[in-house]
């Protein structure tokens, strides 16, 4: 397939396309400014940091905070490369149309491909994770019944017009926001010992016990490369961007906003976690950093409010996969990348990528119940380094682009990298420095090894792809 240029929808908005594209009805645009800003503002906020983030301190101790600092700068790159190109060019496929333009289409198809893959793993994963939680409260009822009903409940919103999807993530993500504000604002109030009860530590928990670095470095390494992980899903705002009231302008505005966020959300957390209570409290993993936090702090039920806010986060996270897998395949489709029949657009919905977006994750649901230890464990390993090549695919992609941009198109510039191309190639080099210390920790390494595997799979399919469409289009010229 040869590489194509942009052209331009209805309303701003820019898919590639490709050799085996039909024309389609255009996706709505009914994503208003305020779920863009409320996506861009909750997208950050995963079940990762209220439960996973655990993990991460019990091996890093209190350097957690160094490692969410670097895994944050190198996001903060990231987010700022994907958001020149996406303002310059939004698209519904985001970085898979970028990396086509940049560097093909083969390249589009791989990361375009992969992340289908790996949004719809996700799927499966907090749908069986919040059927967990429900299991919990209700010990009479099955998981399986709670996973059913959480699919049909997110499909059938994805499958309505886009602004339920926009409505549903208004509100988790503001319930999401509130949940941990409540927190920030009791865990500085009794680090400055001005609440009720409450005595302030200093920095006792975070030179004690061990010092900062208690584990040395090698804990530093498992807790930096949990914190990169955490990050995961700040992408789909790039790709909700692209269906809203001003596309430019929303891009713009998430990724400017992202470096606050960051800060506060993740980093703040991880200070107040860390200076309040021992980074050893096996309650830390047992029973999650917040709500570690929260019973140290005398809140009552803070077990059950946190089970709420983790609900929350988990069925979030489900519908917004929900809305980038079908998205991301619908935007393949439409570029000649995968089966044209499911780039049918009806209402301004993609409802066949929708429906088989939905389809996988259920059938991944089942292959957890079935064959959990083998082919459920595998699919998980396939893309637990599969964000890295993503972010890896969006800095090549900008080196590339930026210059093109520069010469044809600067007006387009609304977004720019930072001292480009020098931070570029820093986030480059540190994506690679992320996989190489993958190969560190025998769990990581795995993981590694089966994206690889995925990757190079995806890659070579792309590439025939590719090949044969040039063969077909010089013999139709000749």
């Amino acid at each position: 397939m040869n590489r194509t240029s942009a052209s331009s929808g209805p309303s701003g908005t820019a898919e590639a396309t490709g050799a085996g594209a039909t024309a389609t009805p255009p996706l709505s645009h009914g994503l208003k400014q305020r779920h863009l800003s409320m996506i861009a503002l909750g997208g950050v906020i995963g079940a990762g940091l209220f439960v996973g983030s655990g993990a991460g301190i019990a091996a890093a101790g209190p350097s957690i905070v160094v490692a969410y600092t670097l895994s944050g700068l190198l996001v903060m790159l990231v987010m700022r490369m994907l958001g020149e190109m996406s303002a310059a060019n939004p698209a519904s496929g985001s970085f898979s149309v970028h990396a086509e333009r940049a560097i093909g289409p083969w390249a589009g198809f791989t990361v375009g491909w992969m992340f289908w893959i790996l949004l719809c793993v996700g799927i499966a994963a907090e749908a069986i994770g919040a059927a967990g939680i429900m299991v919990q409260w209700f010990p009479g009822t099955d998981s399986w019944m709670w996973v059913a009903v959480f699919m049909a409940m997110f499909c059938g919103t994805n499958l309505a017009a886009v602004s339920n999807f926009g409505e549903f993530e208004f509100w988790f993500a503001a319930l999401k926001i509130a949940a941990i504000t409540i927190f920030l604002v009791l865990g500085i109030l009794a680090i400055l010992g001005v609440l009720p009860g409450t005595d302030a530590p200093g920095g006792s928990h975070l030179t004690g016990d061990g010092g900062f670095l208690p584990n040395g470095v090698n804990g530093l390494v498992v807790g930096l490369l949990a914190s990169v992980f955490a990050y995961g899903g700040l992408e789909t705002v790039t790709i909700a961007a692209a269906e809203s009231e001003n596309p430019v302008k929303s891009v713009a505005g998430a990724v400017r906003t992202a470096m606050w966020r960051i800060a506060l959300f993740y980093v703040g957390s991880m200070v107040v976690v860390v200076t309040l209570i021992p980074w050893n409290d096996k309650a830390l993993v047992t029973e999650g950093p917040y709500v570690a936090v929260l019973n140290h702090l005398d809140i009552p039920a803070a077990g059950d409010i946190m089970n709420v806010i983790v609900l929350i986060a988990l069925l979030s996270a489900m519908n917004a996969n929900i809305y980038g897998a079908s998205r991301m395949s619908y935007s393949l489709v439409t570029r000649g990348e995968g089966p044209a029949f499911l780039g049918r657009v009806t209402g301004g919905v993609p409802r066949l990528t929708v429906l088989a977006s939905s389809f996988f994750g259920f059938v991944a649901v089942l292959l957890s119940y079935w064959w959990p230890d083998t082919i459920f464990k595998w699919l998980l390993n396939m893309v637990g380094a599969a964000v890295l090549v993503v972010w890896g695919f969006i800095a090549v992609a900008q080196l590339r682009m930026r210059s093109r941009l520069q010469r044809e198109a600067p007006e387009k510039l609304v977004v720019k990298m930072w001292l480009f191309p020098y931070l570029t190639w820093v986030a480059m080099a540190a994506t690679v420095g992320v996989l190489v210390l993958m190969l560190r920790e025998s769990d990581t390494r795995s993981q590694l090894y089966a994206t690889a595997v995925m990757a190079i799979a995806l890659a070579i399919i792309g590439y025939v792809r590719q090949r044969m469409s040039v063969a077909r289009q010089e013999a139709a010229q000749g």
